[in-house]
């Protein structure tokens, strides 16, 4: 994919780039480089040095980091619109987490110089930045929360509310995750077993909540779900 293949409404429905102009948005154009990413392929790895930093203008990463006891746990994932790897970037350190695409994924990188570069041309982006890292950290602390004082089936619930919001789209049946969720992706993702994950939507499907396959979910009564939580 060409760098002119990007459009500035892309940049534009980012947190990362908001506030800026149109010029400012064409020179982020002309230094990003487009690339496709293939499903389940390793987009950076754990312990690389961080040389470019990613947004994702289509698709889905899954952030994940290995322990000293070898035991892959899932941090977080990167919806369209977001950006990762920013943060080692600015660091000048290595990647702390391994980055894979969990589908048919498009990204924009920027090398490290040129994404330092535009920072200091425009302060906006390192406030944007930083909001964005606060956030994640209140993600990683009411998830840290939930599971020390939550039972899994209100965490799992917890989960495909924070789907929704973050790429749920209405339908006549309910609200469709458009982007592909297996068992075995929110077990990992909520640190439970694939078991417990299918057990669980399954009674849900029998309640009316949801809708379910091996990689779609529809959430056919959300008030439920948040009634469930509480």
């Amino acid at each position: 994919m060409d760098r002119n293949d990007l459009v500035v409404d892309d940049l534009n429905n980012a947190d990362v780039f908001k506030e800026l102009n149109d010029e400012e948005y064409a020179e982020f154009l002309h230094t990003g480089r487009a690339k496709k990413v293939k499903d389940r392929t390793v987009l950076f790895h754990q312990g690389d040095p961080a040389q470019r930093c990613y947004w994702v203008r289509q698709g889905r990463l899954k952030l994940s980091r290995v322990n000293e006891e070898g035991k892959e746990v899932t941090l977080r994932y990167i919806f369209q619109g977001e950006i990762a790897a920013a943060v080692a970037v600015i660091k000048n350190s290595e990647y702390s987490v391994t980055a894979l695409a969990m589908e048919d994924t498009e990204v924009v990188a920027w090398e490290k110089f040129d994404f330092i570069k535009l920072m200091e041309r425009f302060p906006r982006i390192p406030v944007n930045i930083l909001t964005i890292v606060l956030n994640r950290l209140d993600d990683i602390q009411n998830r840290y929360t939930e599971l020390c004082t939550e039972q899994v089936e209100q965490r799992i619930a917890r989960t495909l509310l924070r789907f929704i919001r973050t790429c749920g789209a209405r339908r006549h049946d309910g609200i469709y995750i458009e982007t592909p969720l297996s068992r075995q992706d929110l077990a990992e993702y909520i640190g439970t077993t694939v078991f417990t994950v299918s057990r669980t939507l399954s009674k849900w499907e029998r309640k009316g909540w949801i809708k379910s396959d091996q990689k779609k979910i529809i959430v056919t009564d959300p008030h439920a779900l948040v009634s469930f939580t509480e």
